[in-house]
Formats: structure tokens, sequence, C-alpha cells
């Protein structure tokens, strides 16, 4: 079975670097409209013109290191809040004294609050309040008192910067959290199904040597003492606490990283693939197999799980009920699911015993049997009573039909 890397990436600053592009691109065309508009009031418009010139080619030179953190660095925040600052305190020297008296825009106008937002996402509040304090005091120099109206605007600056890079903190912190969540949960995924492979494997291997060492005796019973040893061992390592290697990284520019591994198998490419094919060897004298007469389609992987499935529940049946209990399968494929039930005639399983059995290691039911089908979407449902008999009921969704083909899963 092969396996393929997929990487999640997660950001939600993307976004807000990609809406700064765009206000600045926009506000800078505001800037410029309203030097048009109002050309009557400077004084000296070539020093304007001049100064738009210079705002206009370093909005639209720079727009590539506004995109990421990684472009936007500290040296580049700085030049960009210079140009802001330059642009309010060059407003009193070409506007008319009118113009600053009815509270006319400054030079940069609104293009300045972009500079600010960039240190909001680049380095959440602390760096907004550091921004914001010299545009501040630039725009009081620019007005030449205190008025309402300006106060009013810087404090407006000031509040929304802040909130804004406590925000972008807030979800950073929100977004590793996420990554964390996710990169455990893969982890389980994937502790889940070494742990299944180990127990219809492995495990079950190292019980039949104890078993028949125990039984031809002399150094075989040596060597299963130590079979029975190791099977103890691992069943409390499969058992055990998760401890996941770390799969997360975290790059400023792009956001959380989350790799995780999918398992894909080269051939669910080709379709699906008939069930009925991969239940049929396990027919034999004392397990009967009543399938439909039409092919029974699923996904190649959850056809091949699903089958697992069956097998663990065979070979309980096997162990607990003895050599000679009978079973039957029973293949139902409905419209929106396929049902596979193991029934058997032996003693039952008794109140209490599964849960035993899973905490002394004994995987067979919660990993190979529930284990797949939760993986798959399903489920899977067991029915006991001591003295009749126990009843596994399989069902997997048929989402897994076509996923070869239509890709739905």
């Amino acid at each position: 079975m092969a396996k393929r890397e997929r990487v999640m990436r997660m950001s939600v600053e993307l976004p807000l670097w990609r809406a700064l592009t765009a206000y600045r691109v926009l506000t800078m065309l505001y800037a410029v409209g309203l030097f048009v508009a109002d050309h009557a009031d400077y004084d000296r418009p070539g020093v304007a013109v001049a100064y738009f010139a210079v705002l206009c080619g370093w909005t639209l030179a720079t727009l590539p290191r506004v995109q990421n953190a990684a472009e936007c660095t500290r040296s580049f925040l700085a030049a960009d809040l210079l140009v802001a600052l330059a642009g309010i305190l060059l407003t009193p020297l070409v506007v008319s004294g009118r113009h600053i008296q009815d509270s006319g825009p400054t030079l940069p106008s609104i293009w300045t609050a972009g500079s600010v937002l960039a240190f909001a996402i680049k380095g959440g509040w602390r760096w907004a309040a550091f921004a914001s304090t010299p545009v501040a005091a630039a725009n009081l120099i620019e007005r030449g008192h205190p008025a309402r109206d300006t106060v009013h605007n810087v404090i407006l600056v000031w509040v929304a910067s802040i909130a804004i890079g406590y925000v972008v903190e807030v979800a950073r912190a929100s977004e590793r959290t996420l990554a964390r969540a996710l990169e455990i949960e893969a982890a389980t995924r994937e502790r889940e199904r070494l742990a299944r492979d180990i127990h219809d494997g492995v495990l079950q291997v190292l019980a039949m040597v104890q078993r028949r060492g125990a039984v031809i005796g002399g150094e075989a019973a040596e060597l299963g003492r130590m079979a029975g040893e190791q099977e103890v061992a691992l069943r409390t390592l499969v058992s055990g606490g998760l401890v996941p290697v770390s799969r997360v990284s975290r790059d400023a520019a792009e956001g959380a990283l989350v790799v995780a591994v999918d398992e894909s198998d080269d051939d669910d490419e080709a379709g699906p693939v008939d069930l009925r094919a991969l239940l049929a060897p396990f027919a034999a004298a004392r397990v009967s197999l009543a399938e439909p007469g039409a092919p029974v389609l699923l996904a190649p992987a959850a056809a091949r799980e699903l089958a697992a499935a069956v097998g663990a529940a065979l070979d309980n049946v096997r162990k607990h009920a003895g050599e000679q209990a009978r079973a039957w399968i029973l293949v139902e494929d409905e419209p929106d699911a396929v049902i596979v039930t193991v029934r058997d005639d032996g003693p039952g399983i008794a109140e209490g015993r599964l849960a035993q059995a899973e905490g002394e290691g004994r995987l067979g039911v919660a990993q190979s049997i529930r284990g797949r089908l939760r993986d798959l979407g399903g489920g899977a449902e067991l029915v006991s009573t001591p003295g009749q008999g126990t009843e596994v009921e399989l069902t997997v969704p048929k989402q897994h039909v076509t996923r070869g083909k239509a890709g739905t899963r």
C-alpha cells in the first residue's frame, strides 16, 4: 500500500495580506483623486505632484512586499511609514491655510492607515501601537493644534489598528491550536492502523507460538514462553498512550503547515472492485457465505478494509468459539450502504468482557473491526447473548463505491 503526504496550509494571515494589497492600491487612487478634485487649494501643486509620483511608484513597486509576512520586513515597514509621514508633514507646505482650517485631507489621506495596518498584521497589537504613535504626532503637527476632528481621526486609527493587531494574534494562536489538533488526529489514526496490522499479524503469530510451544514441550516450551512475554509487551505498547512526533511546522510567511499521511492505493484509480471476490476465500466447510447475485462494488481500499474486518471477526470465532463452531457471512448491498453480517453459534460473549479485553491490550474488536469501519465512515455493531452466539454487523456507506472513478469520498 502506497502512501502520500498531504500538505494542508492553514493561514488566517494570507487573506489579510491580500486585502491590504488591494487597500493600498485603492487608497493610492483615492488620494490622487482628492488632489485632482481640490487642486485649487494647493499653493505648490508641483511639490504635490512630485510626492504623488513617489507615492504611486512606491505603492506599485512594493505590491509583492505586502502579500506575505516574510517579504514584509522591518526595514520595509519603516520605509513605508516614512513615506506616509513625509506626505503628512509636507501637506502644510503645499496647501493653502484655508485647506487646513477646513480640515482638508493630507497628501496621503487614508493611504497612511495601510502602513499602520501592515505593522498590525506583521507584529500584532504592540507593533500597531508603535506605528500609530508617529502618525498621530504627524497629524497634530500638520494641523497645528489639537482640533476635535484631528484628535478623532487619530484615536480612530489608533484603536482600529491595535484591535486588528490583537485579532491577528488571537487568530494565530487559534491556528496553532487547530494545527496541533489535526496533528494529533492524524497521529492517532496512523497508530490505530498500525495497531490493527500488528494485531492481525504479529500478535496472533506470537500467541500461536506460545500455545504450540506449551504443547510440544522441551525447548519449544521455552520458545513459547519467550513468545508469550513478547506478546504481552507488544500488546502493552500498542494499547499504550499516544506520543506523536510533531508534524506541524510554522512559517511566518504562509501560516501553519500540517503534514498528514494519506493511505493511498495506486489501484484506486482503476475503479471499484467486487467485494464478493474478497470474501469468497473465507467460505469453508464451517463458514457459509451468502451474497447477492450482482457485484457488490466498493473502492479498493474500502473493500480491503471491510474484508479484513470480516477476517478479524472470523478469527475471533475460531479463537473464542472453537474450531468446530459454525459461522455465517451475509452480504447485503443496500442503496446507501454495504452491510456485512458475521454470525456464529458459539457460546457468546459475557457482559463486560470486551471492555476487559481492551484494557488488557487485546484490540481485536476495538481496532481490527471497529477501528477499520470507523475510518471508512461506517460502523460495527456487536450483539452477543451468552449461550446463543455472537453477531457482528459491519456497515460501510456507499460514498466509497465510486471513489476511484468519480473521486467522491
